[in-house]
């Protein structure tokens, strides 16, 4: 029987119905630049018909290759109202990585910022399917950008204000591809439909507490599994969005105190960079962050608490539309110790209230006992999860093995139901045949009063295999022996997970996202003891 009473599901219809309910209110400001949401629809439409006009047919992918300025967010709803499927490129992966996810995603046409041109000028003649390059020349960071074909002033001429519907015949027809970080290997290209896109934007509009008053500034990269949504979720309930050319301190202060800024996104080193700022003062209002990437350390949430920042910790990843679950606060935690509190805010929690349970099983996909100590893999399923692996079903039926997505991380249940990260699966230290978390040592470390981040990865050890290693970064003006930090572990945690050594750095290998890149640290490591212990 045929659905005829129901409309299909996309994030599209949430700036058509804001650019009627808030039309003359500021949805985009960057600078001096201000778009109403009225100005936002138009724009988007006019992009829209300037990419069928040059050739871009339903199902065809246009690549983005932008930092989070204005154009990026209008792509969000541009190129899937022209029929079309986005595919947001990491800005700061090298011309080879950026050929890659071009040629295997088949991008019909590219955008690109003048700045992050010169990435793509030595492969610019040589796309296997690229037919034109468009290059958006921002005020900001003008560039050069010579050379590079369609200026986005030219493209906007090619299109009209004859309007588009905003709305899709197929809620499962892909949206947009997010390729991996591709550590090992190539990067794999994730695609999200429509419908998951719309039920994950309400996820994030409830459990980040988002209203038309909402000021969200753009710490979190646009091309990060789609800015985990939230172009779409801050559009959907009419909420302004603050566009930021890149995350710097002294500048996110700054809009802060510009804007009243209330919410924004990021992984935990993304915050600690806004709280260690020289500008960083204490707010006299509540500023929501959002925050996931890793599990923030307890000491972390109890600093930010203080700053008059409030916590809202997600889980996720690439594959879930970026955040899947949450941890749902409990009124009933009030009453306990601050710390005690803040370690409990530091699990993962539960599902969103738009995602299917959380679950943590054994090889033979059985639950592991709620026990707070059972280690399983995290595995998750519906309509908050990929479709699959553009181009790639081998690996799409490998990721969903039995049936539900196989995430690589490993947790615990406790009694409460809310699961908490223990790690990664190719990050746990086996040493003499004990696991040991990373996570659990790092936020053991970090609770030193002279830390400011740490990551711990396995060593090759004669006796026991491989031991635990800590790479510190200190606060600035503070100091401390890697002896201290190693005795301060092991009054926190058991001592046989306390690190055999530390090593005192300047800083962490870390993704465009402010993920630590483990692997980077391993392979140092681990360089001539045989490139099976190098996991990456």
């Amino acid at each position: 029987m045929t659905d005829v009473w129901t409309t299909p599901l996309t994030p599209l219809a949430f700036l058509g119905r804001s650019a009627d309910v808030f039309g003359d209110k500021t949805a985009i400001v960057y600078g001096a630049r201000r778009h109403t949401y009225a100005e936002f629809a138009a724009e988007a439409t006019r992009v829209a018909r300037a990419l069928q006009a040059s050739g871009v047919q339903a199902g065809d992918r246009v690549a983005y290759l932008l930092p989070n300025v204005p154009e990026m967010l209008i792509a969000h709803f541009a190129v899937p109202l022209a029929g079309a499927v986005l595919v947001a490129i990491n800005t700061r992966l090298s011309t080879e990585e950026v050929r890659y996810i071009l040629d295997h995603s088949g991008a019909k046409t590219l955008v690109v910022d003048a700045v992050l041109y010169e990435t793509v000028r030595p492969v610019a003649d040589d796309l296997k399917t690229v037919t034109e390059i468009v290059t958006v020349v921002d005020d900001v960071a003008p560039g050069d950008g010579t050379g590079s074909g369609v200026s986005y002033a030219d493209l906007l001429a090619r299109g009209s204000d004859e309007p588009l519907p905003w709305t899709v015949d197929d809620e499962r027809g892909t949206l947009s591809i997010n390729y991996t970080s591709g550590t090992t290997g190539n990067p794999k290209g994730v695609e999200y439909h429509h419908r998951g896109a719309y039920l994950n934007s309400f996820g994030e509009i409830v459990h980040s507490t988002h209203t038309p008053d909402s000021v969200y500034l753009w710490t979190l990269p646009m091309f990060h599994c789609n800015g985990w949504c939230t172009p779409w979720a801050v559009t959907a309930i009419g909420g302004t969005h603050v566009c930021l050319r890149e995350v710097r301190g002294d500048v996110i202060w700054g809009l802060i105190s510009e804007h009243g800024v209330t919410h924004l996104n990021g992984a935990p080193t993304v915050v600690t960079t806004i709280m260690n700022a020289p500008e960083a003062v204490t707010l006299d209002y509540q500023l929501v962050i959002t925050t996931a990437g890793a599990p923030p350390s307890p000491t972390t949430i109890l600093q930010m608490e203080r700053m008059g920042f409030r916590i809202v910790h997600v889980y996720g990843l690439t594959e879930t539309y970026g955040p899947y679950s949450v941890n749902q606060y409990q009124h009933a935690w009030d009453d306990l110790d601050a710390e005690e509190r803040a370690a409990l805010q530091a699990r993962q929690g539960v599902g969103m209230i738009c995602a299917d349970r959380v679950r943590v099983v054994d090889e033979q996909m059985n639950d592991v006992p709620a026990d707070g100590a059972s280690m399983g893999e995290i595995v998750m399923r519906g309509n908050n999860v990929m479709k699959g692996y553009y181009l790639d079903p081998e690996k799409t039926d490998e990721a969903f093995a039995g049936g539900w997505f196989h995430s690589g991380d490993l947790g615990v249940v406790h009694p409460d139901g809310y699961v908490e990260l223990r790690d990664r699966a190719k990050d746990v230290v086996i040493s003499g045949g004990e696991n040991i978390s990373t996570v659990e040592v790092e936020q053991a470390v970090v609770s030193h009063e002279s830390v400011l981040e740490a990551a711990v990865v396995g060593v090759p050890d004669e006796k026991w295999g491989e031991v635990p290693k800590a790479f510190v970064v200190l606060k600035q003006g503070a100091s401390a022996e890697p002896q201290n930090l190693i005795d301060h572990v092991k009054t926190k945690i058991a001592r046989y997970k306390a690190p055999k050594s530390v090593e005192i750095v300047d800083e962490l290998p870390k993704t465009s996202t402010g993920k630590v890149q483990k692997f980077e640290l391993r392979e140092k490591e681990w360089s001539g003891h045989g490139e099976s212990r190098i996991r990456g």
